[in-house]
């Protein structure tokens, strides 16, 4: 039984089941990842603006990301059959300014690419207007026409489309946290909820994709969760139970839960509670790693003359100056206050720029004055908060904080 279909299968019978979804690229973090996972399933997955045929910011087209993470994997026997890979927010968001006719042909071929490469969970994401969309709110039918669209030519492009598995549907947050700081969000309605799941199966349908909806395992919806650079709001369950129990009325589906980076233990279990099966994490991971890091940082300082050490947060600073266009828009305030936010901001922003050349030159430095050797306890107990461990374990030791949280939360 694709793993997938189990944890839903769960859910509907009342177990409290979930699976956390680690959105990122950067190795530190999928090599965590796969040996804190290790014995159990990892759901990966990449953005339509990170992986596209065009290679995205990361470079890398969906066929690159497949053998990187593969590569990853059997670095640190990782069984690959344990490994999902999944493609988030895939339509023409990457391509607003265009056309409909050339955003919704490229947003084609970009999900022909992913399953293609070999991607099976499929997130589907039309929600956006084109730039020759008529004046007002983008209909839910012509949303669920395009979504039906994309879906079809992932069908006809798949190798075994019997092992795609979908995600319809758009969250309110803005993909990597909030661009500006919020009090509340609202959660979906119950009828905004069903009109989705209604109008978006029709258009399957009329597209002869009654098989292919029954793939259909997830939508996503706002249960009310959101963050930005200096804020967290906290999952409420008496504000979403009403969409909770709706979701126990629909057969084979429940919900998936975007950026859920930063939420407590509990408010992560809650949300699985309340069937939101599959909880998206990203920012969360690279900022942990960006605090072991500086951390490291500091015990470099101690043990190192100024002139030879890495000095890496600066190297950061720099590269995010050189392209300001990953933070500009998401960090307000005079330059003070935007240099302190592209250090410390909870969105990460900087996490766009680790594989900067310049960057890299001072990460490796660090490494190589810290070496493998257990670092001092005295230093470790100041700026690490954990003690006994080399340069390496400290970082992995970071990330691994979250994922606990979330394996936790997620009944593992």
């Amino acid at each position: 039984m694709n793993y997938l279909d189990f944890i839903v299968a769960v859910q509907k019978i009342g177990e409290v089941r979930g699976i956390p979804s680690v959105c990122s690229a950067h190795p530190w973090v999928l090599r965590t990842a796969m040996r804190q996972m290790a014995g159990g399933y990892l759901l990966v997955e990449a953005t339509c603006n990170q992986v596209n045929q065009f290679g995205g910011y990361t470079g890398m087209t969906p066929v690159d990301f497949i053998a990187y993470v593969r590569g990853i994997a059997r670095e640190n026997d990782f069984p690959l059959e344990k490994l999902i890979l999944g493609g988030d927010h895939l339509g023409p968001n990457v391509w607003q300014n265009e056309t409909a006719e050339s955003a919704m042909q490229k947003s084609l071929d970009m999900v022909r690419a992913y399953v293609q490469a070999g991607f099976t969970k499929i997130h589907l994401d039309a929600s956006m207007k084109l730039a020759d969309d008529a004046p007002g709110v983008l209909s839910p039918e012509i949303i669920a026409r395009r979504t039906a669209q994309m879906a079809k030519a992932a069908e006809t492009a798949a190798p075994d489309a019997s092992q795609l598995r979908y995600v319809i549907g758009t969250e309110v947050p803005v993909p990597g946290g909030a661009q500006e700081r919020e009090k509340t969000v609202s959660v979906t309605r119950v009828e905004d909820a069903r009109q989705t799941i209604e109008v978006t199966k029709a258009a399957f349908h009329r597209v002869g994709l009654a098989s292919a909806w029954e793939r259909v395992l997830a939508v996503v919806v706002q249960p009310g969760v959101e963050f930005g650079d200096d804020f967290v709001l906290e999952y409420q369950p008496e504000a979403a139970k009403q969409l909770s129990a709706f979701i126990e009325t629909v057969p084979h589906l429940v919900y998936e839960a975007h950026s859920t980076d930063y939420q407590t233990q509990t408010a992560l279990r809650n949300l699985v509670q309340d069937h939101f099966t599959i909880l998206k994490v990203g920012p969360a991971l690279t900022f942990a790693f960006r605090e072991a890091v500086f951390a490291l940082g500091n015990v470099e300082k101690e043990l190192f003359p100024a002139e030879v050490c890495s000095d890496v947060p600066q190297a950061l600073n720099n590269a995010a100056m050189r392209r300001p266009e990953y933070w500009r828009k998401y960090y307000h305030g005079n330059s003070e206050e935007q240099a302190f936010k592209r250090k410390y901001s909870l969105s990460d922003r900087i996490r766009y720029y680790w594989t900067d050349a310049e960057v890299q030159e001072a990460l490796d430095r660090l490494r190589e004055n810290l070496g493998d050797r257990i670092l001092p306890y005295s230093l470790l107990s100041q700026y690490v908060g954990n003690t006994n461990l080399n340069a390496a374990q400290v970082l992995e030791w970071k990330i691994s904080q979250v994922l606990k949280v979330y394996q936790s939360a997620c009944g593992k």
